[in-house]
């Protein structure tokens, strides 16, 4: 079994078993209830699994628990940068207390981000349904 593969159970594994903090800040971040940013949880980018990912502005943000290693955390960090990404970390403290500031600063910095895919065709929002455009 490849790298990517294991990741990407792992992944699907801590979708299906996300933290209590993960699950609130969740409740906010889908169905683009943020501004109407999408968000995906546990999304694998290259070697690191993010807690959530908007794809359109580059933006992760993760929500860290008693035992994140800050030192480690600006090493991915950096290596996300490396890859066009931007991190916003926030503690289960603040998330658990002050979830509407943590929300603010998520959508602040999802409007001051350009946009990943301006200048490039971007994917239509709404596909077409079965039986309509090229595989007919």
């Amino acid at each position: 079994m490849t790298n990517h593969v294991k990741l990407a159970e792992f992944a699907r594994e801590l979708r299906n078993n996300p933290t209590p903090f993960e699950i609130i800040l969740w409740k906010y971040l889908k169905s683009s209830q943020l501004g109407g940013y999408k968000f995906r949880r546990q999304s694998v980018i290259g070697p690191i699994i993010c807690d959530f990912l908007c794809p359109s502005k580059g933006l992760i943000v993760e929500v860290d628990g008693d035992t994140h290693d800050p030192v480690r955390d600006a090493k991915r960090d950096a290596r996300l940068a490396d890859m066009g990404y931007i991190t916003m970390r926030f503690t289960n403290y603040e998330v658990g207390r002050s979830l509407e500031a943590v929300l603010d600063l998520i959508f602040e910095k999802l409007q001051a981000l350009p946009d990943r895919w301006e200048g490039y065709p971007r994917p239509h929002p709404n596909p077409s349904p079965k039986g309509e455009g090229l595989f007919e």
